[in-house]
């Protein structure tokens, strides 16, 4: 399944359009190597993601043309997720 489609799918980003953006932005990676929105998911791929100041790694757990928005989460296991605070606004 292509990269794009699994973020949509998976809700993970909603809409496949600025799914394929990211990823083309070189922001997300699949095990480590810059992918682009065509690459093509396994079960057990790691993806990272880099949203401004937050990053998300996933591992894809399962791949479907469609779910629900109830099981839209058990495509994927959250990894970690960090989030980068700026202390400049704090005043």
């Amino acid at each position: 399944m292509r990269l794009d489609k699994f973020l949509k799918v998976s809700r993970i980003i909603k809409r496949r359009t600025v799914a394929k953006e990211v990823a083309d932005k070189g922001r997300i990676q699949v095990n480590g190597q810059i992918a682009k929105s065509s690459t093509a998911l396994k079960i057990g791929d790691l993806v990272k993601i880099v949203f401004g100041n937050k990053t998300l790694e996933v591992k894809v757990l399962d791949l479907k043309d469609s779910t629900k928005k109830d099981d839209a989460q058990k495509l994927y296991e959250i990894v970690s997720e960090t989030r980068e605070t700026t202390y400049e606004n704090l005043d």
